[in-house]
């Protein structure tokens, strides 16, 4: 097969189909955006989960004798000493635990007056209504259960809470935002796919003299698709190019520059350019992979050869 005439060949059709062809590369560049984009959100959440469970521990507050008068929980009384003793004992036996920190209740009082000092609460809570508490560091915070099943309900404490609650509500959000980009994306897809049916079938339509002319001097059915499969291979390359500088460009715009989260959101840890970078070249292949095989199925029904 001489290169040069498959190389005519695909400008022949590109020019011949220009604004389809358009449409084919701004379709293929969106979905295709649409879809590195969603990789990279995935890749945020697990990077803010591993970020952030990393340092969020199970908060264990006992009874004090404020709570022993208002909890059903504490109706035994406040926590004793021997109970702290035992459960702080206990809790630094389990293998999944890997610290454990025990904050007094004037502690608890100073970090109160730090956070809350200008409200008008701050200036009537008194250090004997705040509650002592365990704070533990689990090697895995995905195994919170454990623990609290083996603290909850025992004499002197009032409550077991896993800080990991706080955040799930934003995780929630970001990976609900993920299923929307890839319904969006599926959406955009097939959109792309059809016109690259038609543009293939218009294409084809357009030469149906040239083929049949080599047909009949004996070309094979291999030698007259190649053309119409490399023009919507390079509409689909051109596309995933486009989705590429958009990925950057966002990257660049909503991270270090421009909307700059990076630095309004300095407690989160965002995701490097070495992410972004990975994903290009899957954006790249599917974007050459997706439109040629199309074509080639399109070809097979529209093309008679």
């Amino acid at each position: 097969m001489r290169a040069q005439f498959v190389l005519s060949e695909i400008g022949v059709g590109l020019r011949r189909n220009l604004t389809m062809t358009f449409a084919v590369i701004v379709s293929v560049a969106l979905s295709l955006a649409l879809f590195g984009g969603a990789l990279l959100m995935r890749e945020q959440v697990s990077t803010m989960k591993d970020y952030w469970y990393d340092k969020v521990n199970v908060s264990i507050f006992l009874c004090n004798k404020t709570d022993a008068a208002t909890a059903p929980k504490c109706a035994k009384g406040a926590v004793t000493a021997q109970q702290k003793e035992q459960i702080e004992a206990d809790l630094r036996e389990m293998d999944i635990v890997e610290d454990v920190h025990h904050e007094s209740a004037d502690e608890a009082f100073k970090h109160y007056k730090e956070q809350y000092s200008d409200t008008a609460i701050a200036s009537v809570i008194t250090p004997d209504q705040m509650q002592e508490s365990f704070r533990v560091k689990l090697k895995d915070p995905e195994k919170y259960k454990v623990v609290a099943t083996a603290v909850a309900g025992r004499d002197g404490v009032e409550s077991v809470q896993d800080q990991r609650n706080i955040l799930q509500n934003l995780f929630d959000l970001m990976n609900g935002m993920n299923i929307a980009a890839l319904g969006v994306m599926g959406l955009m897809l097939v959109i792309a796919l059809m016109l690259i049916v038609n543009t293939v079938r218009v294409s084809a339509f357009s030469r149906r003299r040239e083929t049949g002319i080599m047909r009949l001097v004996g070309a094979s059915s291999f030698y007259i698709q190649m053309p119409f499969i490399m023009e919507a291979a390079f509409a689909g390359l051109l596309g995933g190019g486009v989705a590429c500088v958009l990925l950057l460009v966002g990257r660049y715009f909503l991270i270090d520059h421009g909307i700059a989260l990076a630095e309004k959101m300095q407690l989160v840890n965002f995701i490097g350019w070495d992410a972004v970078f990975a994903k290009l070249p899957l954006v790249l292949a599917i974007g050459l992979l997706m439109p040629a095989v199309a074509a080639f199925i399109a070809l097979r029904k529209y093309l008679k050869v």
